[in-house]
């Protein structure tokens, strides 16, 4: 029976790029008159589209000329682009989890664009482990919470949604990945604050992952029924 695809988020679940993507958020956004805090992005905006924060924060206190925006972005996504490669390190256990992992066909699947995407694999040597399976919402031109972004991941890769794992610390992820009808791992790193979709299989840390995933694959991958449904 063939293993699952594993399709892994980025920012949150193998990268602790977010306390730095909030702070250069609220930087920008508050240089444009646009009030953000970090913990704004933490709590209500994690795994959202920029450019959905700023039409929401648009919505909220008023239009901004699109030229300072344009401008703003720019200068924001190099500001982080530079604090990724000097100071991101792995969320805990992520590293681990995919070395027990390494026999799993995977790929990146992130709202954020390519060139983020690869800065920070780079700078957390995951570049090599990946190789060139990153999936961006800039390039597919779709983002979570649309499932459009999972499912065209998975077809790219030659799966079907049905056999694939997402793995997103991300409600607008994981809720993608349940639309798209994939199996679904909730990292749920703030269980008190958040609270895991129905459906969805929550872990609370990355070592956890690799005996989760281990026990789909006898479960669910493995299972008499499932592979009567693959052999017709």
């Amino acid at each position: 029976m063939p293993l699952p695809l594993l399709l892994f988020d980025c920012d949150g679940t193998l990268v602790d790029s977010e306390p730095l993507l909030a702070e250069e958020m609220a930087i920008g956004l508050n240089s444009v008159g646009l009030p953000f805090a970090p913990t704004d992005y933490l709590g209500e905006f994690r795994g959202a589209r920029f450019r959905r924060i700023v039409a929401e924060l648009q919505q909220r206190y008023g239009d901004v000329d699109p030229e300072q925006l344009n401008r703003m972005e720019s200068n924001m996504r190099a500001n982080l682009a530079r604090r990724l490669a000097e100071e991101l390190t792995l969320i805990a256990g992520a590293g681990e989890a995919l070395d027990a992992l390494t026999a799993y066909p995977s790929a990146v699947v992130s709202n954020g664009p390519e060139t983020k995407i690869y800065t920070a694999l780079q700078a957390t040597g995951l570049s090599d482990y990946f190789g060139n399976r990153l999936f961006s919402g800039y390039t597919a031109n779709c983002w979570k919470p649309e499932p459009c972004l999972h499912l065209h991941a998975a077809s790219i890769m030659g799966y079907s949604a049905h056999d694939c794992i997402a793995i997103d610390d991300a409600l607008v992820g994981v809720r993608a990945a349940l639309e798209a009808g994939m199996t679904v791992i909730h990292l749920n790193r703030f269980p008190d604050a958040e609270e895991t979709p129905e459906n969805a299989i929550m872990i609370s840390n990355m070592y956890q992952l690799p005996a989760v995933i281990e026990r789909l694959y006898r479960e669910a991958w493995r299972s008499p029924a499932r592979q009567r449904v693959i052999g017709g």
